[in-house]
């Protein structure tokens, strides 16, 4: 299950550097992926063996006549909408702003979790200072400071008690997952439509877990699978930018249920720098990735303009780039089929287990035709590899010095896993143990 928080709050209360003790301060972190709107940021934490998705809302927009009724009300009515709790922050050292109660007064109203959080805590003189803040009528109600920590653990504590344990069943084998994913009008729907067709009597439409997701239960042809459609993005009377922060948070919540993403993009309007962030996203949960250039049949072409076009895409989506890219029209079902096959693959890819003594046989050969830098004077020696048991393809050098082999070191053999095992579309993590 997918479980986000979103933290909001007036601007200069501290958020950003909350979001950033969030992610930063715990070894199991995924690095954190920086939004291009209004510095929106998107990441994962974890804490006491559970992860969440953290989203920070950012400051309000500049140039409204009502900031309240145009800006703060949109921020906190879609962060309230698509997040699981909410972390409402205010700042100590300016105490009850109006802004404050603004906000306060929306979120009473909300069935949802909310955890006030007044930052810059940091002394005994502000900590009474603090109390004040009990007359907003919250009931969980936290003092930190974010630049130094303190309080945190606390907080944390009290979110992830909300985050349910996975079900056993969903421990088992379950059929593939595919999400179809991107920005709004760049053909989810249709690209559905085409993928299911129109036979009503094959197909089942499955209520999703999380809102406005609908899962379609796909069974044609011999394939299998479960397809996780978020195209219910558009909302009416609601401008670009509400539509982008839509569509981001439910592609996050998409990416968590997937194995594999399809990523839709627009073959006219290219890949956008949002596309570019859950693509980033993606790769760092661990899912599988498929590159869908929709809208083909529009593209003027020329003798090499497919192969220039999937240059320019790998050149954005670097350093990954082993990803499948199709060319296809969801209007006029141009290999539409091929989709299905490819993601299928891309899914096998990421159960793929690498033979141990074939891996040693191959990886200790690369090893040998080119040796790692040397350290302080002595050469590293990598003796052993193995698979590790994880959901995504992931590895284990045992050397000599673990701690001190570089990153184009890693690429490197990264490089030579792909070149001898199929991982086309999936991440492939590297670990370096001492022997």
């Amino acid at each position: 299950m997918s479980f986000t928080v979103a933290i909001t709050g007036r601007p200069n209360v501290g958020k950003s550097t909350f979001f950033n003790r969030m992610l930063e301060e715990r070894k199991a972190i995924v690095d954190d992926v920086s939004g291009v709107t209004r510095d929106r940021q998107y990441g994962v934490s974890e804490w006491n063996g559970k992860s969440f998705n953290v989203i920070d809302t950012g400051g309000f927009v500049a140039g409204s006549d009502d900031v309240f009724e145009t800006e703060i009300r949109k921020q906190v009515k879609i962060a309230l909408n698509e997040a699981n709790a909410i972390i409402f922050m205010v700042d100590v050292s300016t105490g009850i702003t109006v802004l404050d109660e603004a906000f306060a007064q929306i979120l009473r109203e909300v069935q949802k979790p909310v955890f006030l959080v007044v930052n810059k805590v940091d002394n005994a003189g502000r900590m009474l200072d603090a109390t004040e803040f009990y007359s907003l009528g919250f009931e969980n109600i936290f003092f930190l400071s974010s630049i130094s920590g303190s309080g945190t653990g606390e907080l944390l504590d009290e979110i992830v008690k909300l985050i349910p344990e996975k079900k056993e069943e969903e421990e088992k084998n379950p059929l593939p997952r595919f999400a179809i994913i991107g920005q709004p009008n760049v053909g989810k729907s249709s690209l559905l439509n085409a993928m299911v067709g129109e036979e009503r009597t094959i197909v089942s439409d499955i209520a999703g877990t999380t809102r406005d997701t609908i899962h379609t239960h796909y069974n044609l042809f011999q394939k299998e699978f479960i397809l996780i459609d978020t195209a219910g993005i558009r909302r009416k009377k609601k401008v670009e930018e509400d539509l982008e922060f839509y569509s981001v948070i439910r592609a996050i919540k998409a990416v968590d249920e997937a194995d594999v993403c399809l990523l839709l993009i627009d073959a006219e309007k290219g890949i956008s720098a949002q596309d570019v962030n859950i693509f980033s996203l993606a790769v760092r949960k661990g899912k599988g990735v498929v590159i869908l250039v929709n809208k083909w049949d529009l593209v003027k072409k020329e003798t090499n303009t497919a192969r220039d076009y999937e240059k320019e895409l790998k050149e954005r989506t670097a350093p990954f780039t082993d990803v499948p890219v199709l060319f296809i029209s969801a209007k006029e079902k141009t290999r539409v089929f091929k989709v299905v096959e490819t993601a299928l693959q891309v899914y096998e890819n990421r159960l793929r287990r690498a033979p141990t003594s074939k891996l040693n046989d191959v990886m200790l050969k690369a090893v040998e035709a080119y040796h790692a830098p040397v350290v302080r004077g002595n050469p590293v020696r990598i003796k052993y590899v193995t698979q590790l048991p994880t959901a995504v393809p992931s590895f284990a050098f045992f050397c000599n010095y673990p701690d001190d082999i570089k990153q184009p070191y890693k690429n490197y053999l990264e490089n030579q896993l792909r070149k001898h095992f199929d991982f086309s579309g999936v991440p492939v993590r590297i670990f370096f143990r001492k022997k």
